[in-house]
């Protein structure tokens, strides 16, 4: 009985959802979730963590905040999570490194999903057998919470990940696991559920209509996102130009594959997932934005997600003997994941550090686990289901507290924190004075973007035509800036004059006024772009003389190529 419930009043319970109470629900979830991710992650633990120790404090284990049938109704919330995290997942899952680590993938999806399905099936049919001395329930109830237990949850272990800015062979390693052990736990369900009712002689589908229902929950899934992706792609490539528009058409196509395959009975995670693989390998490459800006949108659903994933659990319900059989499941679960995930390594040759860590970032249960034990709960409701579903709930309880942190633990001994850098996190770190262009700096006293003041039209469309620089800068009589020219402002003048002869660069120079210096950080350049609306910057030196144009273009491509050979000398690592 939860006697924590009683604390506080009724009015400050949410006993059912209303219009009126939505918004004021969401703002407290929010809130409160964000502050105890804010909270743990200073004290050096998963903000996920506390997420969900929000989620027990409002939720059925502690004050009951959210009433059980507020957070059913919230469900639909959790579903387009778990979508953005399946289409971010896809994103990762690119065919050339498919290609690279296909073998190794497979390998240790094979052992990592295999061996714990054994240990769990046969350790727990022993231990209840010895309890309850009922052979049948005791066999079903071993394989069943066998089969479930080679589920790894993706959405604790991806926002691990994302959170320590990950990048190598273990992150690369635990992405592909974790997108496809899920269908290799429906497949050991399938069987086990099978095995289960003739055992305990329960009226459920038969044993090749449970196959094929799996076959089309499966291929029914990757089929439906590739048609999406398609669509989107089709989209963004001949429409869409604006970001904001972008982010609409990929959230509404997301939400699209979600919803169609809730009507056709499909996996939502696994089309999320193809409709992601889809895109970032067979769309354009126009595309490929729509998952940062997907990913900048994750945030505060996954704090919703993880509040109502805590708010669910109830360890109230959990008798001594219940009690018992889970903590052996997790156990068993762990040993048999850590067991498996360091065989297909060893066998595959994985790289050291998959080897040593990737048992760590193996641990999460949630998402598919708590649907089979539902689907187990329905199907045997009047033998095992009932018990299924209670350690289920009381493992996921404890697994989804330990494993991010265990999963930031193996990241950081890799070694991969911090190494998947953006352009933002370079605009940090660099100043316009390491911006290069064709090998060179663009800030020196010999800059060809600065031309003296008394340089003739003519010589100035000369310099235009051999040089990448779209603006210059003016320099004076006495060293110092004087002015800025532009294409733009070029072209404009060429229509009022044809004697280049007699026009100069003083005569068509165009004032100065935003200017930086060698050592303005990048990130205060974009500021100025924005904030002043422009998109060329005068670069002067300490005497006020001008020595090169930061102009945005080529700033984007600088940092687009240092992208590009950093993440380049990591796959090479790899």
């Amino acid at each position: 009985m939860n006697k924590l419930a009683e604390f506080l009043p009724a009015f400050m319970q949410f006993s059912r959802l209303e219009n009126t109470n939505l918004i004021l629900l969401l703002g407290i979830i929010l809130l409160l979730g964000a502050l105890g991710g804010t909270v743990f992650k200073k004290i050096k633990i998963p903000q996920v963590v506390g997420y969900i120790v929000i989620g027990i404090i409002i939720g059925q284990s502690g004050f009951q905040i959210l009433s059980a049938q507020v957070i059913t109704a919230l469900d639909p919330l959790s579903s387009i999570a778990l979508a953005l995290i399946g289409f971010l997942i896809g994103g990762e899952l690119k065919t050339k490194v498919i290609k690279k680590y296909g073998t190794q993938f497979v390998g240790i999806l094979i052992f990592e999903s295999i061996v714990p399905f054994i240990t769990v099936s046969i350790v727990i049919s022993l231990a209840a057998y010895f309890v309850t001395k009922n052979f049948a329930a005791s066999i079903s109830l071993g394989l069943i919470l066998g089969s479930i237990s080679s589920a790894t949850a993706p959405a604790a272990t991806t926002d691990v990940l994302r959170e320590n800015r990950t990048r190598g062979p273990l992150t690369t390693t635990v992405l592909g696991i974790v997108a496809m052990d899920d269908a290799v736990a429906l497949v050991l369900y399938a069987l086990a559920s099978s095995i289960a009712a003739s055992l305990l002689g329960a009226q459920t589908a038969s044993f090749g209509n449970r196959i094929l229902l799996l076959l089309y929950n499966i291929f029914g899934s990757i089929c439906l996102g590739s048609l999406i992706g398609f669509l989107l792609s089709l989209i963004i490539r001949n429409m869409m130009t604006d970001s904001g528009r972008i982010l609409g058409f990929s959230l509404g196509c997301l939400l699209l594959s979600t919803g169609i395959a809730y009507l056709l009975s499909l996996d939502t995670i696994l089309a999320a997932m193809a409709l992601g693989f889809f895109m970032v390998n067979f769309a354009p490459a126009k595309t490929r934005s729509t998952f940062t800006l997907v990913e900048n949108f994750t945030p505060p659903i996954y704090v919703l997600f993880f509040v109502l994933v805590g708010a669910k659990l109830n360890i109230w319900n959990v008798t001594p003997f219940v009690g018992f059989l889970a903590l052996l499941y997790v156990v068993l679960r762990t040993l048999g994941k850590t067991i498996g995930s360091i065989l297909g390594s060893w066998i595959t040759k994985a790289p050291e550090t998959v080897r040593k860590y990737l048992p760590f970032c193996l641990l999460s249960q949630a998402g598919v686990a708590i649907g089979l034990s539902i689907s187990a709960g329905h199907d045997f409701s009047d033998t095992i289901g009932p018990t299924i579903l209670l350690i289920i709930t009381a493992t996921t309880f404890i697994v989804q507290l330990v494993g991010p942190i265990c999963v930031k633990y193996g990241v950081k001994r890799s070694g991969e924190c911090g190494l998947d850098v953006t352009e933002e996190d370079l605009m940090k770190t660099l100043s316009v004075g390491d911006v290069m262009l064709n090998g060179k700096t663009i800030c020196s006293p010999d800059s060809p973007a600065v031309i003296p003041e008394n340089v003739p039209l003519s010589a100035i469309i000369g310099s235009f035509s051999r040089s990448p620089n779209l603006n210059y800068a003016v320099r004076s009589s006495d060293g110092t800036l004087a002015g800025m020219i532009s294409l733009e402002h070029l072209k404009e003048t060429l229509t009022m004059t044809a004697i280049y002869d007699c026009v100069f660069a003083m005569d068509i120079m165009q004032p100065a006024d935003i200017v930086c210096s060698e050592k303005t950080g990048l990130k205060d350049l974009y500021e100025l772009y924005t904030e002043k609306d422009i998109y060329a910057v005068p670069i002067v030196g300490d005497n006020g003389e001008p020595i090169g144009m930061a102009e945005k273009d080529t700033v984007d491509h600088f940092l687009h190529r240092k992208i590009i050979e950093l993440h380049k000398n990591d796959y090479d690592q790899e």
